[in-house]
């Protein structure tokens, strides 16, 4: 009998056996992946630090789209970069570069989209305005090459094709919806599982199919139609190509961009932003970045009018009197700020106005630099009108508590008073008696942002402190702090309108931020 029982017991433990080797080899491959996936090597043309470049005053401009209200809650819009922008478009005649991370009008839906505009603001059509630019200035110079980056969520992942995007192709316009899977994975917990189980099956559509019949909720826009389990599964692996960025020549043979954080996307045009326009070739380095990543994501053309604009660049090395800019994407933005703010000193000042504020590496920076005597200023969003899980003002509001808190007070922060649209501006400036380094662009100061995850793009100035371009840019941060406006107009509001001491939410911030199960 125990004979007879040991052999009837050989093949349970077998199978016991061939379970576990089976459960840890996944384990393996799971961790093994996610290693890889977050750690592997950057595409080429990615984490830019370009040299410094010589500039012209007249050939770099801060533009600023600023909304607040009256004192009657009447929503006062004033805009200036898409006007900028559509400058650009009209004075091209070789070639127009474009790369946004939300293009659409509301149908689109988009990450940050909100569901509302402010009220009493019929939101701008600037999907429209752009598109119906390109496509004018196509047929005015058909000789004129246009190629249009974009991230996938402009089409929800495939579930909802563009009709702008593909009106644009139908005029000759070579539209590249951005390759994510070359990214590292920032949620590497739950994308090294969609790699190995469904990556393959969750694609994003070919050009102009049909949209997809759904039955999930709709993650962006609650009242939109249900979207399909595949949108669903690539929404969370939480990455983007974020830039927002134009590159055109100037119908002289030269190169003029524009680089913020505004996107041509009806639900967003609201927004509060800010952006640089450089001419001249500094920013030569962006463009080359932007045609890898088109390159990268599949795109088989060529950009004739490169090899001439890299003959024309070879202007000098920049002097360190005069202004000057260089070319900052990915974790390069990161490194050059955390530098700039470590060196800072007793007497000099940070000022910073942005969207979302979370990286740690940023926040010691910023409580080192308040410990040396620096005088340090932030304007933030709320978070209250975001997307995600900063609906609950994560992370903004845990994270400027907690930089009030650990410099007892010497870091002072002021909310943006905001309707319904977000403060999307991503400024940060470091400046001292006779020098002033600002950075504008795309970029969040957030882990995804600044650790070569997402894709993103900034421009970096250094120039002295009198020049008309700092004093500009001072008196926009100045103007929004001290609110000097007309009579009941306030744009931003005491730190002790939105501070959260919660700890509860400064740990789920902290864990959102460390493990990228977040949108921020």
């Amino acid at each position: 009998m125990p004979f007879t029982s040991t052999m009837r017991d050989v093949p349970a433990a077998r199978r016991r056996g061939w379970r576990r080797i089976a459960l840890l080899t996944f384990a393996a491959l799971w961790v093994g992946t996610a290693f890889w996936q977050t750690n592997k090597p950057l595409r080429p043309g990615l984490h830019i630090d370009s040299a410094w470049y010589p500039v012209a005053p007249r050939d770099v401009m801060f533009i600023a789209d600023v909304t607040s209200a009256d004192a009657y809650g009447r929503p006062i819009v004033s805009q200036a970069i898409f006007d900028e922008v559509l400058n650009v478009v009209h004075s091209a005649r070789r070639f127009i570069v474009l790369d946004y991370f939300l293009f659409g009008a509301p149908a689109g839906a988009a990450a940050q989209a909100q569901p509302d505009p402010p009220p009493g603001v019929l939101p701008r059509p600037l999907s429209a305005e752009l598109r119906g630019a390109l496509i004018e200035q196509r047929r005015a110079h058909p000789e004129l090459q246009v190629l249009f980056i974009t991230d996938p969520i402009s089409e929800l992942y495939g579930d909802r094709p563009s009709a702008d995007l593909s009106r644009l192709r139908a005029a000759g316009v070579d539209v590249t919806v951005t390759d994510l899977k070359r990214l590292r994975d920032p949620n590497f917990i739950y994308s090294s599982l969609w790699r190995l189980g469904i990556g393959w099956w969750s694609g994003t559509g070919s050009a102009g199919s049909a949209p997809r019949r759904g039955w999930l909720p709709n993650p962006i826009l609650e009242s939109d139609a249900p979207v399909s389990l595949r949108a669903w599964t690539r929404l969370l692996n939480f990455k983007a190509n974020h830039r927002n960025v134009i590159l055109a020549d100037d119908g002289r043979d030269g190169l003029v961009a524009i680089v913020g954080s505004a996107s041509p996307h009806d639900p967003s045009a609201a927004q509060s932003n800010a952006a640089l326009k450089i001419t001249g070739p500094a920013m030569l380095p962006l463009l080359r970045s932007e045609l890898a990543v088109a390159q990268f994501s599949g795109w088989r053309g060529s950009l004739q009018p490169i090899a001439a604009l890299a003959g024309a660049s070879s202007t000098g090395p920049a002097t360190t009197t005069g202004p000057r800019a260089k070319v900052l994407t990915e974790g390069a933005i990161r490194s050059a700020l955390i530098e700039r703010l470590e060196a800072c000193a007793r007497g000099d000042s940070i000022d910073i106005a942005t969207f979302y504020i979370a990286d740690r590496g940023i926040v010691e920076a910023l409580l080192a630099a308040s410990r040396r005597g620096v005088t340090v200023r932030l304007i933030l969003d709320p978070n209250k009108d975001a997307f995600g899980h900063a609906r609950g003002g994560i992370p903004n509001q845990p994270v400027a508590s907690e930089l009030v808190a650990a410099s007892d007070g010497a870091i002072h922060v002021r909310w943006y008073r905001t309707h319904g649209e977000q403060f999307h501006t991503k400024l940060a400036m470091v400046y001292g008696a006779q020098r002033l380094w600002l950075t504008v662009g795309s970029a969040n100061l957030t882990r995804r942002a600044l650790l070569d995850y997402d894709l993103e793009a900034n421009v970096a100035v250094d120039l002295e402190r009198t020049a008309p371009l700092a004093m500009q840019v001072l008196d926009y941060f100045d103007t929004l702090w001290s609110n000097r406006a007309p009579l009941g107009i306030e744009y931003t509001a005491d730190f002790g309108f939105y501070s959260d001491p919660s700890q509860l939410h400064y740990w789920l911030y902290r864990f959102l931020e460390a493990t990228g199960a977040s949108l921020f």
